[in-house]
Parts: C-alpha cells; sequence; structure tokens
C-alpha cells in the first residue's frame, strides 16, 4: 500500500518531519526550521496536516503489530488539558490495570466497575510497579499548549506513544545504539529502507 501516494513531497521528507515532530519536544515551526535548513521548502501548516494523518495512521498499525503489549495497562492520575477539560479516552478493555496505592484511584476504578466498564478487568494496586509510568506524563504534558482540540490531540498523542512504544522496545531489546525515528517508521509502514 502506497501511504503516500498524491503527495507533493517525497515520502522521506514527510517521514523526516512527522518523525522529528512526534520524537522530540519541537513545534511545528521549528520543524519547517530543520527542514529548511536541509534544503527543504515546506509550511509548518503542511507539517501540522502530516502529523494528524499519520499519527493516527501509524498508531494502528503499531497496535495490530502490537496486540499484546496492551494486555496489562500500568496507569497513573493524569489528565492533558483540551480547551480546560480533561480528556479521557479509553481503548480497547485490558486484562490488568496496575496502579499505584492512591485511594482516588482505586475509588474512580470502583465507579467505573458500578457504571459498567472494565468488567473483565483486574485492578491490581502495587505501591512501586508503576513508577515508569509516573515518568511517561512529561512529554505529553510538555507540549500540552499546543491542543486546541480533542480532533487534534488524540492523533498527536497516539503519534506520539507510538514512537515511544518502539523506542523503549528497541531499548528493552538493547538495540537502541543507531535509533533512527525515520527508519523505524519505513519499517513500520514496511517501506524498504
Amino acid at each position: 500500500m502506497n501511504h503516500f501516494k498524491g503527495k507533493q513531497f517525497q515520502q522521506d521528507v514527510i517521514i523526516v518531519a512527522v518523525g522529528y515532530y512526534l520524537r522530540y519536544n519541537l513545534s511545528y515551526r521549528e520543524v519547517q526550521e530543520i527542514l529548511y535548513d536541509r534544503g527543504i521548502n515546506v509550511s509548518h501548516t503542511t507539517i501540522y496536516r502530516w502529523v494528524q494523518e499519520y499519527g493516527k495512521r501509524l498508531y494502528q498499525i503499531w497496535k495490530k503489530k502490537n496486540k499484546k503489549s496492551f494486555y496489562s495497562w500500568k496507569m497513573d492520575e493524569t489528565y492533558i488539558k483540551i480547551k480546560g477539560k480533561r480528556l479521557v479516552k479509553q481503548f480497547d478493555e485490558p486484562k490488568v490495570v496496575v496502579t499505584d496505592k492512591a485511594p482516588s484511584i482505586t475509588s474512580a476504578f470502583k465507579k467505573l466497575k458500578e457504571y459498567g466498564f472494565y468488567q473483565g478487568t483486574e485492578h491490581r494496586t502495587i505501591k512501586y510497579l508503576n513508577n515508569l509510568i509516573e515518568q511517561d506524563h512529561r512529554p505529553v504534558k510538555r507540549r500540552n499548549k499546543f491542543y486546541r482540540s480533542l480532533r487534534t490531540a488524540s492523533p498527536t498523542i497516539k503519534g506520539m506513544e507510538m514512537i515511544r512504544g518502539i523506542y523503549k522496545k528497541n531499548r528493552r531489546n538493547g538495540t537502541l545504539f543507531g535509533f533512527s525515528v525515520s527508519t523505524e517508521i519505513k519499517v513500520l509502514l514496511g517501506i524498504p529502507a
């Protein structure tokens, strides 16, 4: 499948732009500047549209290839603001939810069960098991200023999570040396590197 059919720019330019935006704490204008320094003149609004399109698409491909990684969720209380409101997005129901021992989480989880959510999900409260998730909030919250609507936040966050998931998997497997966002996106899309 050609994911880049009809695009004005070559696939490598799109992959680099989307990869840089999703992997690093850069604004669309900063990615535009990086590309301009390499002789590619592309508007920041075009990069925005690419992130919206490919962030969601890449996440869907990645999620299909990594289904078993969604067996257990490690959760912590957090939120991001979108026009001043909390964002709650539910994916497929996990088998296990691991949280810290915060009473607010236990209470919220019980309420969700009362309303018919997470009926087949086991809730485990282990004090230090979710310490890694405590650190995971930072990249999303750092970009909080960029979210103007749920429609734009969702594909961006999905794309960021996909890139971070690939990065973490490579780190666990000891193959982090030479990590390239562009190469990983090409592999995901089935494009020869």
